[in-house]
């Protein structure tokens, strides 16, 4: 007993260093990053120091409120186990060889995120860029398909399909604006005279998924030319 002073001091002292290195050393280096400028610029009090310029948009951009509750539709569906979120620069991994992104991530990019989804494993593709490469309403298509069932676009895929984020109904005097539009002769498109439409939890992933895009430089992290 007379060495249990010792003990409980080495076990505090070697949890207080891990604490400091791991957690304030961290929060020294990145506690006060905040969204910035492109392009920073000279100061007009001070030449040597470098400012953000007043009047251009700060990057990373926030989140809309359809996209935060996509967000959570993703944490719900495991979507993290088996997709990243952090584009490795090169020497480090061929993400940007393969289209994943057009620059590596840096830590200003999580910046606006409440909690950052970075994952562990690479069963299917980073999605850190996902929206910058399938854009616009072709990319909303897309993604719609690729949820509903990824074989119609990606044959071979091992993702699983999630129907359940969509209704099938029948179709009533004109087909809904939102219904799933597949390929010709698709074996995965319902039946004559039936619609697949996606549901909200459908709706806010992709606009979530869409989101997701790293096409903007920061003054740490310029896209190459």
């Amino acid at each position: 007993m007379k060495n249990l002073p010792t003990l409980f001091c080495g076990i505090f002292f070697a949890l207080a260093f891990s604490f400091s290195g791991l957690i304030l050393t961290g929060h020294i280096q990145l506690g006060g990053l905040e969204p910035s400028t492109e392009t920073l610029v000279p100061s007009d009090d001070d030449p040597n120091v470098m400012v953000m310029e007043e009047g251009q948009t700060r990057y990373p951009l926030p989140l809309s409120g359809i996209a935060q509750q996509g967000k959570q539709v993703y944490i719900e569906l495991g979507c993290i186990y088996c997709h990243t979120q952090q584009i490795r620069r090169p020497g480090f991994g061929a993400d940007i060889e393969r289209g994943w992104g057009l620059r590596q991530t840096v830590a200003r990019d999580y910046v606006r995120q409440d909690r950052v989804l970075l994952g562990t494993m690479r069963t299917g593709p980073d999605l850190a860029h996902v929206g910058g490469r399938y854009a616009g309403d072709a990319g909303r298509d897309w993604n719609h398909l690729h949820l509903y069932n990824p074989q119609t676009v990606s044959p071979g895929s091992t993702m699983p399909p999630y129907p359940f984020l969509y209704e099938t109904r029948e179709i009533i005097n004109e087909p809904s604006p939102k219904a799933l539009d597949f390929p010709a002769d698709s074996e995965y498109a319902p039946p004559p005279g039936y619609e697949i439409v996606p549901t909200r939890r459908a709706e806010a992933l992709v606009e979530y998924l869409l989101s997701l895009r790293v096409d903007y430089s920061l003054p740490e992290a310029p896209i190459p030319e």
